[in-house]
């Protein structure tokens, strides 16, 4: 017997039988966009750490959780009669051509646009120039109108100040929000005297946003490096855990800081 494979088809008629109304999966019956939205975020984040720690040999079925999800959604779309699947790949397909006229220049959608560029610096520009088309035509007028509020902090925070930079309100080097940094640290600890928490609240975020602002001028994502960031604290604390010699409630923090140095200079 020849080996077979499912198919994108088989994946859409399996979410059709769960939703079904009659037959279908009591849980996925009752599931809205709103609900699986939690879902979605986790599953994106799993494809994220698979990557992370390169572990390749499950990113095939992180990959598949995610995709899981579009499935999901264009199930309610199909439902509605608003759009399905296959009208979310069309849609996708179209704006890719759209958005890359240097590899299909000769596409219909893209004529006004004249000369393609070649370079990467223009290639950049000429699709954050499309994309900017796109989101005028969807009604979005202010530079920052349709960045996500949903997204992660730090992430929104770099991509707000992302879309900030095109206008030109920018720094001219890291050195700009290096120093802001150092800034925002002495207001942080003005308002930490003043005894006004709310203010400090508000200070520690202004801070944060600083931070993230080397990370987006070094272009690097300020979301990762957190995440490094994490998983190197975790390595260490549990290097102090393996090694106390008495329960940790019992050590100082003297002799739990010795630890952490060990494990530092063990690279871990």
């Amino acid at each position: 017997m020849a080996d077979t494979h499912y198919t994108l088809d088989d994946l859409v008629y399996l979410m059709q039988r769960l939703r079904d109304p009659v037959d279908g999966c009591p849980w996925d019956q009752k599931q809205t966009y709103a609900t699986i939205v939690p879902s979605t975020i986790e599953e994106a984040y799993e494809v994220a750490d698979a990557i992370e720690r390169g572990d390749l040999d499950h990113l095939q079925e992180e990959l598949g959780d995610l995709l899981f999800q579009v499935i999901f959604y264009s199930q309610f779309g199909a439902e509605e009669q608003r759009f399905d699947f296959y009208s979310v790949v069309d849609t996708l397909v179209a704006k890719l051509v759209r958005r890359h006229p240097h590899v299909f220049p000769k596409n219909d959608l893209l004529q006004r646009f004249g000369d393609q560029p070649t370079d990467e610096a223009a290639i950049k520009q000429r699709w954050e120039d499309i994309k900017q088309e796109e989101r005028e035509a969807k009604g979005a007028r202010g530079t920052l109108d349709d960045v996500p509020l949903n997204l992660p902090a730090l992430t929104r925070a770099a991509k707000l100040q992302k879309r900030a930079a095109r206008t030109g309100f920018d720094w001219k080097d890291v050195r700009g929000p290096i120093a802001k940094v150092r800034e925002e640290l002495a207001e942080v600890e003005e308002a930490l005297e003043s005894g006004d928490m709310d203010a400090v609240e508000g200070e520690v975020g202004d801070l944060l946003f600083a931070v993230t602002n080397i990370s987006r001028t070094l272009k690097q994502d300020p979301e990762g490096s957190l995440r490094r960031a994490n998983h190197k604290f975790e390595r260490r604390f549990r290097f102090i855990e393996d090694n106390a010699p008495k329960p940790m409630d019992d050590m100082t923090l003297d002799e739990m800081d010795a630890l952490w140095d060990k494990a530092k200079e063990q690279g871990l």
